[in-house]
């Protein structure tokens, strides 16, 4: 019951986070579901959350969906994800914790040196680094520290940015999801947890609307930073300790 309540209320939390910068859900709620269920069904469980999340955001913003740059990435993102979860579902738990771990904590200077350098990409862009984006969201749970600046630098901000980014990760997920339903990583149980903090996280993204753009750019990056290094921490302890 305490796991179940805490998972609740990190979700709202994240949930809002993530509906006010984009992304963040994942790395708040992550660590908390490897430490009460475990890395291997953690993972499918935060899927489905994410689906929900993502789609919340979508519903919130639906009016400024850029769907030719959403068509763009999803083409090559979606077919990577299910193979990296296909990837992830023969690796030993302890060795997707310290994954996770070690991909959280590498996404602060990867971060800084992407926004360092304002990249400005077209569509073909966004097709080409789907591919990798992908796989590696069908490994490491999320990558959207990643997919963040990528977006930007597309051009898209405010609405237009959370909506897309949303849309795309939303196709990666359900490609993620699929594998794990196909080789009965998903059973009801699993998608009944899952369903629980994906409710949490879409009441969160709601909530953040009202706050979205109110955030100093300064404060947008720190708090991006704390919660990369915060999870990869947790995770990362969580796997030397076992």
């Amino acid at each position: 019951m305490l796991g179940s309540l805490t998972i609740l209320a990190v979700g709202l939390l994240a949930g809002t986070i993530g509906g006010i910068i984009g992304f963040g859900s994942s790395i708040l709620l992550m660590p908390v579901l490897v430490i009460v269920f475990g890395p291997r069904e953690a993972v499918p469980i935060m899927a489905i959350a994410a689906i929900m999340a993502n789609a919340s955001r979508i519903l919130a913003w639906w009016r400024e969906v850029d769907w030719r740059s959403f068509a763009a990435y999803a083409c090559t993102a979606a077919p990577a994800a299910a193979l990296g979860a296909r990837t992830l579902l023969v690796l030993p738990p302890r060795w997707v914790e310290l994954a996770l771990g070690l991909f959280f904590l590498s996404m602060v200077p990867v971060r800084r040196w992407l926004a360092a350098h304002q990249w400005r990409l077209g569509r073909g862009h966004l097709a080409l680094i789907g591919v990798f984006i992908g796989f590696l969201t069908g490994v490491v749970v999320s990558t959207g520290p990643i997919t963040a600046p990528l977006f930007i630098a597309h051009g898209l901000a405010k609405g237009a940015f959370l909506a897309t980014e949303a849309a795309g990760s939303l196709a990666v997920y359900l490609a993620k999801v699929g594998v794990f339903r196909t080789f009965g990583a998903l059973p009801a149980e699993t998608i009944l947890r899952g369903l629980g903090a994906g409710s949490t996280l879409m009441v969160g993204a709601f909530i953040a609307k009202r706050f979205v753009l109110r955030i100093s750019p300064d404060r947008f990056r720190l708090l991006m930073d704390v919660m990369l290094v915060g999870s990869g921490l947790v995770l990362l302890g969580s796997a030397l300790a076992g």
